[in-house]
């Protein structure tokens, strides 16, 4: 089994962080109102949908590592305050499989995960049967260790260099041409896509993209602590990776659950972040990963939809 960049990422953002799985404790962040967006998110509802088995595939930003209670048992530090959870409990869905886990790319949705504590996990898609009727999807920011780049390597040589752009001159200098991947990585989620519509063809099936982590303009080095000259490069790269994930859904057929958009205002450096900065907070999020605030936004848009 691979142990990729992605996965030595977590294990770096956990270090010295003891290993209990009943951490508790909610997150302090605000809620989700975002007027910067056009007004304010959909209000949390409880309804009952026809749903009755709902499948939740994704990554750490699905699976959200100490928001608050996480198990910690088979190493994908999986929630239960994340948006599958909120979500199957505000429709009233009377089984939720909830396969998620921290490191996974879309190699992970076909073949066997190999988590941070060396357990291994079963390929996701393994738990989408014919009569799932619901599954959400939110994958991608692994692939090519696109997150670890710009959230380890680009931290990590920034060094002395703190107003210029170390991290694209690297790129530049070993002729990684991250913008080229992440127009592979919307190949992938789109094929994964189509396999889902395969093994579930009577699904409703929805993508969910990502949140925002860098601010359009600005810097927050104290929670993200990239170059100044790297912020740009690192927002450009993120709204590549939005875009892929919006043609992947408009490719399929899909409809993607915008938390990019939604998410402005938002960033790790805003003053009400959906997304934690470089400190683990056992109580509320993993470094780099998404507080409460952001798992109740995206709970919110798919009951929203899921309810019209």
């Amino acid at each position: 089994m691979r142990w990729s960049t992605a996965h030595r990422a977590i294990v770096v953002a956990i270090a010295g962080i003891p290993l209990l799985a009943g951490c508790t404790g909610g997150s302090t962040q605000p809620g989700p109102d975002d007027p910067a967006a056009g007004g304010s998110s959909p209000p949390a509802t409880t309804a009952t949908t026809p749903y009755q088995r709902y499948v939740a595939l994704g990554d750490s930003f699905t699976a959200a590592p100490y928001v608050p209670s996480t198990d910690l048992a088979e190493g994908c530090l999986r929630s239960n305050g994340n948006y599958p959870s909120l979500v199957a409990e505000r429709l009233d869905i009377p089984t939720l499989v909830d396969v998620s886990c921290s490191g996974a790319d879309t190699r992970d949705l076909t073949h066997p995960q190999n988590t941070f504590r060396d357990a291994v996990v079963p390929a996701q898609l393994d738990a989408v049967t014919p009569d799932t009727d619901l599954v959400t999807l939110g994958i991608g920011g692994n692939d090519f260790d696109l997150f670890a780049t710009l959230l380890q390597t680009c931290i990590g040589v920034r060094g002395d260099d703190t107003t210029g752009r170390p991290c694209a001159d690297y790129l530049q200098s070993t002729g990684t041409d991250l913008g080229r991947q992440i127009g592979r990585i919307g190949d992938r989620v789109a094929a994964a896509l189509q396999e889902i519509q395969r093994r579930a063809p009577e699904a409703e099936v929805l993508l969910v993209g990502y949140p925002r982590i860098v601010p359009p303009e600005g810097a927050c080095p104290d929670l993200l602590p990239l170059a100044e000259g790297d912020y740009p490069l690192a927002e450009r790269l993120s709204t590549q990776l939005d875009r892929a994930l919006r043609d992947a859904a408009e490719r399929t057929g899909v409809e993607l659950v915008d938390m990019y958009t939604a998410s402005r205002g938002h960033d790790v450096c805003s003053d009400q972040p959906w997304v934690n900065g470089q400190v683990t907070d056992e109580a509320a999020a993993l470094a780099f990963h998404p507080f409460a605030a952001a798992m109740d936004a995206v709970a919110d848009r798919i009951v929203a939809r899921l309810s019209q």
